[in-house]
């Protein structure tokens, strides 16, 4: 039976505790939307757990009364992935934000799953280790392996699904299972840690997270590479990951981008493409590729190359990069962002940013193109005034005529951002094989539909 509203308060009330359920009209808000452009839902309750057993004890509840659940880290996602379309229970996990354990000698750290980014690597910098995946926002690492999600580091660490070695999760009917375990590797089973990840909350809750983490260089150099165009920028990347050399990031921002973050930061950029790029590594291998990169650089027609070792100025210098999303949403106040995502093959990143750019510019909204060119996955910034039905059109169709161009480039209509809402129409033109699969297993794990109902597939 349906529990009603003020049932559904009281129940919580009983699994958690008075403070810990409430329906306060502030917090309901709170939880019902994230980062993106898409509208708002409030959920019926939020919950803030302690522990697995009372989110076993939550979801149990949900799925016996047919009651949607909804994970809910920072709310820092870009596709509508914690919005809760049919009400139900909002799960904030602020109160299961613990690392539980750094196992230095074997690379691994157990963490729940509202530990951020930031706050992990403060507890692992005394070991001499961190987390490399660094999506920008200081997203909770829970969110992130929900999301699957990658940033500036990824073309040389990798994404979030390579660091996940085993997952507790709580499916549908309330149990709690393992997905992994620690040893590096297995080849017993099915692997279901890479299932989960990237989920997006459609299988089950994560309560507990085992990563894999990584010796903190011993010597980093940030750099800053400026070009006449987009397409030598592009190519001076490309020419960068096929050198073999020690790069860690390779970011891509257009001039209008440049000229948001000049406004922004008060900095003085050149107003032209430009590639933030950071090198990992020992001191003396590092000089030979920083010398190498600039001879790369400059043969792909880099106009100007600085490149930074005090701490102070990478920090300057990667700021630029990491509040660029901000720099245009205060450029821009009172009209909506709109982040789109996409991600080809490294053969086509230069027509597909070529491509992008020029749509942005034939529509007239003001926006930017950037990414982590160094595994061919961008993103375009567009800014529109969401009470006006023309420009809103406008941005739609820019993101869906880019989506279609990485998907004809056999890319991919997400590469870090997720499926969420608003990326669910193109499911079936890049999976239209494997999604009846894909269909089956959300059947099995969540046959009453209560986890995350309406993102990524229905």
């Amino acid at each position: 039976m349906q529990a009603t509203h003020e049932d559904l308060l009281i129940e919580m009330r009983k699994l958690t505790d008075e403070k810990r359920a409430t329906s306060n009209e502030t917090i309901l808000r709170q939880h019902s939307k994230d980062e993106s452009h898409h509208s708002p839902v409030l959920p019926e309750v939020v919950v803030f757990p302690n522990s697995a057993e009372e989110v076993s004890s939550i979801v149990k509840f949900a799925n016996e009364h047919r009651i949607p659940v909804v994970p809910f880290g920072v709310g820092s996602s870009l596709e509508g992935h914690c919005i809760p379309l049919q009400g139900g229970i909002s799960i904030n996990f602020q109160n299961m934000n613990q690392v539980v354990e750094v196992r230095p000698e074997d690379f691994l750290v157990k963490v729940q799953p509202g530990v951020t980014r930031t706050q992990l690597n403060q507890a692992l910098k005394k070991y001499g280790l961190f987390f490399p995946v660094d999506p920008g926002a200081d997203a909770t690492l829970g969110g992130m392996a929900a999301t699957n999600a990658s940033g500036t580091t990824s073309v040389r660490y990798g994404i979030m699904r390579p660091q996940v070695r085993d997952l507790e999760v709580v499916l549908a009917d309330g149990s709690i299972i393992h997905t992994g375990g620690l040893a590096a590797k297995s080849s017993s089973g099915y692997h279901l840690t890479g299932l989960f990840v990237g989920s997006e909350g459609t299988l089950g809750v994560f309560t507990e997270l085992t990563l894999k983490v990584y010796g903190i260089p011993e010597t980093t150099v940030a750099g800053r590479a400026v070009f006449p165009s987009v397409k030598e920028a592009v190519d001076g990347a490309v020419s960068l990951l096929s050198s073999g050399n020690s790069l860690a990031r390779v970011e891509l921002v257009d001039e209008p981008s440049i000229r948001q973050v000049n406004m922004h930061s008060d900095t003085s950029y050149p107003e032209k493409p430009t590639l933030f790029l950071e090198f990992h590594g020992n001191e003396g291998g590092i000089a030979q590729d920083v010398a190498f990169a600039e001879e790369l650089l400059s043969a792909n027609g880099s106009e100007e190359l600085i490149f930074e070792t005090d701490s102070i100025k990478k920090a300057k210098l990667w700021e630029a990069r990491h509040h660029l999303a901000y720099a245009f949403k205060h450029g821009f106040s009172g009209r909506e962002m709109m982040l789109t995502d996409v991600v080809v093959p490294l053969s086509e990143l230069t027509g597909a940013v070529i491509y992008a750019r020029e749509l942005i510019e034939s529509e007239g909204l003001p926006g930017g193109v950037l990414g982590h060119v160094g595994d061919g996955n961008f993103h375009s910034i567009l800014m529109f005034d969401k009470n006006s039905q023309e420009e809103t059109n406008k941005a739609n169709r820019i993101n869906e005529r880019i989506v279609e161009y990485a998907l004809s480039k056999k890319g991919s209509c997400s590469g870090e951002h997720g499926i969420g809402i608003g990326k669910m129409k193109y499911l079936q033109q890049e999976h239209s094989d494997t999604l009846p699969l894909m269909k089956m297993i959300k059947q099995q794990f969540d046959p009453n539909n209560i986890m995350n109902p309406g993102k990524v597939l229905f």
